[in-house]
């Protein structure tokens, strides 16, 4: 058997214990007395676009610097691709797609600069990958020649996603992409990840975002540098424990103190416009009514409601407590 041929059933071997694009075991990471992850453990499928959801602080950007081999553990075992972050930096680094929270191209170059530089460091060309990038940049292309700086927000967005794509990485990584991007832009960039299934790139994403959560394939839930739970977003929702109810009144704020006021309260939050509510043995009864009236609010209007992974998340986060 020729070197060749070795090399490539080694190939062909590590492919298939790369069904886990990602292996995180016992994680840990503190900067001083600051806790950032304790003990994360969670697995990627190839292919699969995974999501990190939860507020600022719980630990994702520095998950993702360490992913993305920018940050040492220092605890734990990480593998991406079947190689050690620690040990494996420079050949992972030539297979991994990175967008930060932050827009960080030059913005003192064209839209077009910024593209080809990103592809000659990667030792490619625009014009060689151009099929991955091409529902993308074709928004922006019209645009090649104006300093990045000068983009929106969303068209700053999307450069940074063509630039994190233009080597043609088999693990994309994207933290809080569309942050600060208005609506519109948010779910053309969602539609612009799920095109890329075709291209069998995997994707780890985070948002603050509970609907972006539901286009994931799965999701876990971060919070204070621990995971809450890990599953698809369905399963997510069913996992709420309680009947949850909905209140809607003229003044939410009032409404909100009232019902955390009432005996058999067990939660009540903030949800849009209404509140969400769980009740002691999931039932309410007319002393609610009258509760809400010596508080001054009246036709308040109470019904069931279908609980979201928003919902889930902070029962955990309260059993948690």
């Amino acid at each position: 058997m020729s070197g060749w041929e070795t090399r490539r059933i080694a190939e062909r071997q590590r492919e298939e214990k790369m069904k886990e694009v990602i292996q995180a075991s016992g994680i840990g990471k503190a900067f001083g007395d600051t806790v950032a992850l304790n003990n994360i453990s969670f697995d990627v499928n190839k292919g699969e676009i995974f999501g990190f959801i939860g507020p600022d602080g719980a630990g994702k950007t520095t998950l993702f610097r360490i992913i993305t081999t920018l940050l040492l553990p220092d605890e734990g075992e990480v593998k991406v691709m079947g190689l050690d972050v620690k040990k494996g930096f420079l050949e992972l680094r030539k297979n991994i797609g990175y967008m930060p929270g932050r827009f960080s191209l030059y913005q003192d170059l064209t839209v077009e600069e910024n593209l080809n530089f990103y592809a000659t460091v990667f030792g490619t060309t625009v014009e060689e990958n151009y099929d991955l990038i091409s529902d993308i940049y074709s928004h922006i292309e019209p645009f090649r020649k104006r300093l990045a700086g000068r983009l929106s927000g969303g068209m700053k967005q999307k450069l940074a996603l063509s630039c994190a794509l233009i080597h043609k990485p088999q693990l994309l990584v994207l933290d809080e992409p569309t942050t600060g991007v208005d609506a519109v832009s948010r779910s053309e960039f969602w539609d612009m990840l799920k095109k890329l299934e075709k291209h069998d790139i995997t994707i780890l994403v985070s948002t603050p975002y509970m609907d972006e959560a539901m286009r994931c394939d799965r999701v876990a839930l971060i919070q204070k540098g621990q995971i809450l739970t890990v599953d698809t977003p369905q399963r997510i929702k069913e996992g709420f424990s309680r009947k949850l109810f909905s209140a809607i009144a003229a003044e939410k704020h009032r409404l909100i103190e009232a019902l955390r006021g009432y005996p058999g309260t067990l939660s009540a939050y903030p949800f849009g416009d209404s509140v969400h509510i769980t009740f002691q043995n999931d039932v309410y009864d007319e002393t609610l009514a009258d509760h809400l009236r010596k508080a001054g609010i009246e036709n308040a209007v109470i019904r069931e409601a279908e609980a979201g992974i928003e919902d889930r998340f902070l029962e955990l986060m309260e059993k948690g407590t």
